[in-house]
């Protein structure tokens, strides 16, 4: 009953700034032992019904936070806190970019939505591998909390070359994370999603698989796409995905769509380009992940992302096949609470 009330007052500042201000706050109280555990004691729900082994990992439950919410892997200890079990750093390029100019990020309460046209906004590969390093060593680390890397292109790099920085993000990042998303799906940096297309998909995964079983124990690879794929293209995903032996897809990144919301189409025109997330994409995303999942015959797990936010929707996801799900939006409106309530409602049955 606190958050609707906290919400309200972080509402009134920009979105940007209010994700900054909260998560700053989070971590302060986590920095004190006393206050962490409270926190974990508070927001932390695992069962023995909850943990799931999906593409060779362990996860103790199937609620993750999806990428863009810490991108830089600043907060950590604090989202591992609140009970997710995992979550997925990035989108990380390999030189740092402040992305697109501000403002940049907008919420639709109607809606229960948000755009962003963030751009990869982010501090650069080297960065995030110290965190990341640092975080593997440090004592407060539950060893049961898993950490995705999400890897993308720099804006000024051409999609021909593009296959470069996947590979240098790849390498940099092996030996701290425990497994791969590439993006190449979403709608803010221009032309990344012609990247989707088949050969361009081709290249990138046969130059990343060349790295990755040269290594002793290779680390899965997933793919991330769009909700506004084509039947035929999510054909050619599914069989490059089978041929290049995927480890997982990621069902869906935001939509470019703009129908059917209850927000004043003159507020949307003003607030222009962007991805959409949340209830809107709810429904398109779990077609994504039932196609998928019934023409791969579950021979590659399946994400679900898009439109969470309560255990209802997570219910949803799973059984249309989905093995893990991903919240982002849902822990804006739902607030901190979001796992420990869908993890608990799971384990009920």
């Amino acid at each position: 009953m606190i958050y609707p009330l906290l919400r309200n007052l972080l509402f009134k500042l920009s979105p940007e700034k209010a994700h900054h201000v909260s998560m700053d706050l989070l971590q302060k109280a986590c920095s004190v032992s006393a206050s962490r555990k409270l926190i974990q004691s508070t927001f932390s729900f695992q069962h023995p019904s909850l943990q799931r082994n999906v593409f060779g990992l362990n996860f103790q439950n199937p609620i993750g936070l999806g990428a863009g919410f810490d991108k830089n892997a600043v907060y950590l200890r604090e989202i591992a806190a609140l009970g997710f079990g995992f979550l997925e750093v990035g989108t990380v390029t390999p030189r740092a970019q402040s992305g697109n100019e501000l403002p940049r990020l907008f919420r639709l309460p109607k809606d229960k939505a948000l755009i962003n046209r963030m751009g990869f906004n982010n501090d650069g590969v080297d960065v995030l591998k110290k965190r990341l390093s640092d975080w593997n060593t440090s004592f407060n680390r539950p060893k049961e909390f898993i950490i995705g890397g999400n890897i993308g292109k720099n804006k000024i790099t051409l999609n021909e070359n593009a296959w470069k920085d996947y590979m240098i993000c790849f390498r940099e990042l092996f030996e701290v994370v425990d497994y791969f998303t590439v993006n190449v799906s979403s709608p803010n940096t221009p032309g990344l999603r012609e990247l989707q297309g088949k050969e361009s998909l081709k290249k990138i995964f046969s130059e990343l698989q060349n790295i990755n079983h040269g290594k002793k124990k290779p680390k899965p690879i997933l793919l991330k796409i769009a909700p506004d794929l084509t039947q035929e293209q999510l054909n050619d995903i599914i069989f490059l995905s089978l041929e290049i032996k995927l480890s997982g897809l990621i069902a869906t990144n935001t939509t470019i769509e703009r129908t059917d919301l209850l927000t004043d189409s003159s507020e949307i025109e003003r607030i222009g380009a962007g991805g959409l997330s949340g209830l809107p994409v709810k429904h398109r995303s779990t077609e994504v992940v039932k196609y998928l999942c019934k023409e791969l015959n579950n021979q590659i797990p399946v994400v679900a992302s898009g439109g969470v936010f309560t255990a209802k929707d997570t219910k949803e996801k799973l059984n249309a096949g989905a093995s893990l799900v991903q919240v982002w939006t849902g822990f804006i409106y739902e607030g901190p609470g979001i796992a420990s309530k869908i993890c608990k409602s799971l384990a009920k049955g």
